[in-house]
């Protein structure tokens, strides 16, 4: 099945701490239908110190459940469910079903 949640997309997160954060997604982990997000499920990690970096401790993004996060509407900015259509010249794109706006291409 095709993706609905890629790179680059701007989502916004249903549950959990983060509820109603926004981000960009970083990466996305397929196998285990997860995904990083700027900004959104913060975590704690300790640093040791090595050659470019000095010890202490990082904030940094620690992955979070696919389903627990939606696309943001580029209309609007509110989550949004997404679709696939195949457009007059034959490509395939995915559509926000709230507003209706194509959301790649």
């Amino acid at each position: 099945m095709a993706a609905k949640i890629k790179k680059g997309d701007k989502v916004v997160v249903l549950v959990g701490r983060d509820k109603g954060r926004s981000g960009e997604v970083l990466q996305v982990i397929p196998k285990e239908d997860r995904a990083l997000v700027r900004g959104v499920n913060l975590v704690k990690r300790h640093q040791r110190q090595t050659a470019q970096q000095e010890a202490g401790i990082v904030s940094k993004e620690a992955a979070i459940q696919l389903s627990n996060l939606a696309v943001a509407d580029p209309k609007d900015g509110k989550p949004t469910r997404v679709g696939f259509k195949v457009l007059e010249d034959g490509r395939k794109v995915r559509f926000a079903k709230r507003s209706g706006d194509v959301i790649d291409g």
